[in-house]
Order: structure tokens, then C-alpha cells, then sequence
């Protein structure tokens, strides 16, 4: 039963409703029930501090699994750049629709795929890949300009980096490029630190870890090939003698590597300059929760109809937000 869409849809409808507006029976209490209400909502603030343990632990679970999947992902990175060649048992799978093939159409099938690989050269690696993925991602695709192909087609591995126990909770995405003729850097870095407990003046709104800041790096950018900024040609009319003449501004430029000089600290001041942080927030947690994880199944697009599921509902909102951090960083 509680697999029916039709169920859950109803059910989460009531439960929606029940945040609704006070009855204003809690005006109409006596003083000493009041009192007792007051003991309840201090329990409460100890729950909120009860939960934020919770997830400071959950952080060194996830800090603890990390290390246990990185040889994976090492792994998986030296296929796509070519530094490993699998073995033909690391490569055999069984796809779903050959479960139905006979034996005549397999041959045939592998007969024509084996005559395909002749015709083309042998590629290295798993050709760009981390492109391919940012491309088959809405939340990523819409930030990527075509200039900024040529570069992240350069892009090897995309890895997560958590705090280390004791210090204050954050992590960092770390994009490993190849050497390439965009900038010099290797590794470009964006690093998210969270709060997790509540906050004093208002503990009731604790929902678990929030993000309080982002912080990204300097591109050394080769010179003339900052995608991040453009140079536009303005005409000029002179008050006093009516001439006109011809100036130059270099202004930004839409780029995917805007990602890494996000506004700062006091820059969020209004609604307007949350909901970018929020974007920028759900734009790396959706890399670090769901890219860097299953990177694979984003290259062949068997992860998107998951998430376009998860994400159905809310995605409108979402879009909106994604296109404001755009907007404002690109400012």
C-alpha cells in the first residue's frame, strides 16, 4: 500500500497540512499550563542538540566510508584517463537486453560491434567522460557554455574531501584536470563549510547541517583564454564636440567555471542572495551526494530517470534557483 503513488501523494497532502496556521488555543491557556508548555519547548532544545550529535556522527560515518571507497574511485579514474587497462573479467557485464538475444544475435551483434572498432581508432581511456556527465546532468548542463567544452573535456577526476575529525564541518570538491593549454592549475577546489547545531536565537529550526559559507580558488588562467570573461567593443560620443570613438571593457562572461569564484560572507544580505547560496549549496551536494558516487551511471544516463523522479516535484523551484546563482555570479 505504501508504494502507491496515489497513497503517498494523499498521505504526504494531510501531512502538509498539518503545518497550518495556530488555533490560538495556546493564547487561551492558564498561566501555570503555559508554564509547563515552556518546560516541554526547553526539552525540545535539547533534542535539537540530541539531533545535531547525530549528525556530527553521521559525518564521521561519512568520512570513514569515504576512505573505503576512494581505491574504487582511484580506480575508476585510472580507467578513464587510460592509466589502467581492465581486465576482460572487470569488463564483462550483462546488459539487460541481451538477456533476451539467441546465441545467432549475439554473434551478429559482436560480429558488428568488433567491425566498428576496426574502422575507428583505438581510443584511450574512456574519451570525456566527466564532460559526458555534466552534460547528461540538467542541474549541470544548464551552467555549461560551449566555450567551456574544449576544457572540461581536460577533466579526469572529480573527488570529495571531508574535514578531518576535530575541525569544523565542511567538504571540498576537488576537480583533477590533465595539463592543458586553458590554465595551469591541476586542481581547482570549492569548498563548502557547514553548521551543524542550532542555533541559539531560534533552536527550533534546526534541520540538520546547513551551509554557512562557499569558498572556490584562482584560476591561473593562460593568457587570452579566460572563458570566465569577454571583451566587448562600446561606442562613445563626446558631450562638448560630438565626436564618437571606439572603447574596449573586458566584462564577465557565462562560464561553468564561474562555479569557483561564488560571492562571499556578507555579499548574502538579502532573499534574493539566499536562494544563491542555496543553489550553490544544491549544486555541490548534488555533485558530492550523487556525481561523484555514481559518476558511471551518469555517463550512460541510466541515473538521470532516478533523479528526475526524486526531483520532480521541487525541480521547478530548483531550476529557478540554479538560474539566479548563474545570474548573480556571473555578475
Amino acid at each position: 500500500m505504501m508504494q502507491n503513488p496515489q497513497i503517498l501523494a494523499a498521505l504526504q497532502e494531510r501531512l502538509d497540512g498539518l503545518n497550518g496556521s495556530p488555533s490560538g488555543y495556546m493564547e487561551s491557556l492558564p498561566k501555570i499550563v503555559k508554564r509547563r508548555v515552556n518546560a516541554l519547548k526547553n526539552l525540545q532544545v535539547k533534542c535539537a542538540h540530541i539531533e545535531a550529535k547525530f549528525y556530527e556522527e553521521v559525518h564521521e560515518l561519512e568520512r570513514k566510508y569515504a576512505a573505503l571507497y576512494q581505491p574504487l574511485f582511484d580506480k575508476r579514474s585510472d580507467i578513464v584517463k587510460a592509466a589502467y587497462e581492465p581486465t576482460d573479467e572487470e569488463c564483462e557485464w550483462k546488459a539487460d537486453e541481451e538477456e533476451e538475444l539467441t546465441d545467432e544475435m549475439k554473434e551478429k551483434a559482436k560480429l558488428e560491434e568488433e567491425k566498428k572498432d576496426e574502422e575507428k581508432e583505438d581510443p584511450k581511456g574512456i574519451p570525456e567522460f566527466w564532460l559526458t556527465v555534466f552534460k547528461n546532468v540538467d542541474l549541470l548542463s544548464d551552467m555549461l557554455q560551449e566555450h567551456d567544452e574544449p576544457i572540461l573535456k581536460h577533466l579526469q577526476d572529480i573527488k570529495v574531501k571531508f574535514s578531518d575529525p576535530g575541525e569544523p564541518m565542511s567538504f571540498t570538491l576537488e576537480f583533477h584536470f590533465e595539463p592543458n593549454d586553458f590554465f595551469t592549475n591541476t586542481v581547482l577546489t570549492k569548498t563548502y563549510k557547514m553548521r551543524s547545531e542550532p542555533d541559539e536565537s531560534d533552536p527550533f529550526s534546526f534541520d540538520g547541517p546547513e551551509i554557512m559559507c562557499c569558498t572556490g580558488c584562482a584560476i591561473e588562467w593562460t593568457k587570452g583564454k579566460n572563458v570566465t570573461l569577454k571583451t566587448i567593443k562600446k561606442k562613445q560620443k563626446h558631450k562638448g564636440r560630438g565626436t564618437v570613438r571606439t572603447v574596449t571593457k573586458t566584462v564577465p562572461n557565462d562560464s561553468f567555471f564561474n562555479f569557483f569564484t561564488p560571492p562571499e560572507g556578507e555579499k548574502y544580505l538579502d532573499e534574493d542572495s539566499e536562494a544563491v547560496l542555496a543553489a550553490d549549496f544544491e549544486i555541490g551536494h548534488f555533485i558530492r551526494e550523487r556525481i561523484v558516487p555514481r559518476a558511471v551511471l551518469y555517463f550512460t544516463g541510466e541515473a538521470i530517470e532516478d533523479d528526475d523522479d526524486d526531483y520532480d516535484e521541487e525541480g521547478e523551484e530548483a531550476d529557478d534557483e540554479v538560474r539566479l546563482f548563474r545570474a548573480t555570479v556571473d555578475v
